[in-house]
């Protein structure tokens, strides 16, 4: 499957997707690495983070699936945000995704294809997204597909 690109189909989220887009939690809590905090705690957050991100909301959003013959093997959620150097409306990336073994054959690019196109038609100039920092195979994906670092968080714990 080294260029299954060409056999997926990009498509706008249902509601029936919610399983599958909760079943990728995991896969995106464990590439937190925060030592200072224990996996359950991450993995809460990334549970509850995706509940919110998927829950109706007057933001702008959108959703998109990557499928192969009817199987999902990826998302992506985009919603409107505001840039927090120059409170601009811009777009945001809270949620990307990929099935375990699908990395690295061109799926996330289709799914940044789709939300980028999906943010010019609604007239935003910037596409927002974080990583965890520990994440160095997604910040490096992002950027080959033309992001830049803007602000980084630190933290120091402090017990």
């Amino acid at each position: 499957m080294e260029d299954i690109a060409t056999e997926i189909t990009i498509r706008d989220y249902r509601p029936e997707d919610l399983p599958f887009v909760q079943s990728l939690s995991p896969l995106l809590a464990v590439q937190a690495k925060l030592d200072w905090h224990s996996a359950k705690v991450i993995q809460t957050f990334q549970d509850n983070y995706i509940k919110e991100m998927m829950t109706a909301t007057n933001l702008l959003h959108t959703t998109f699936l990557a499928e192969c013959n009817g199987e999902p093997l990826g998302f992506i959620h985009a919603r409107e945000h505001s840039d927090e150097i120059s409170a601009e409306v811009c777009a945001t990336v809270p949620l990307l995704a990929v099935v375990e073994g699908m990395q690295g054959t061109g799926i996330g690019s289709l799914l940044i294809l789709a939300v980028e196109e999906w943010a010019r038609n609604n007239d935003f100039r910037l596409l927002h997204l974080e990583v965890f920092a520990a994440n160095r195979r997604a910040q490096d994906f992002y950027r080959k597909v033309g992001f830049y670092e803007d602000t980084l968080h630190m933290i120091k714990p402090l017990r």
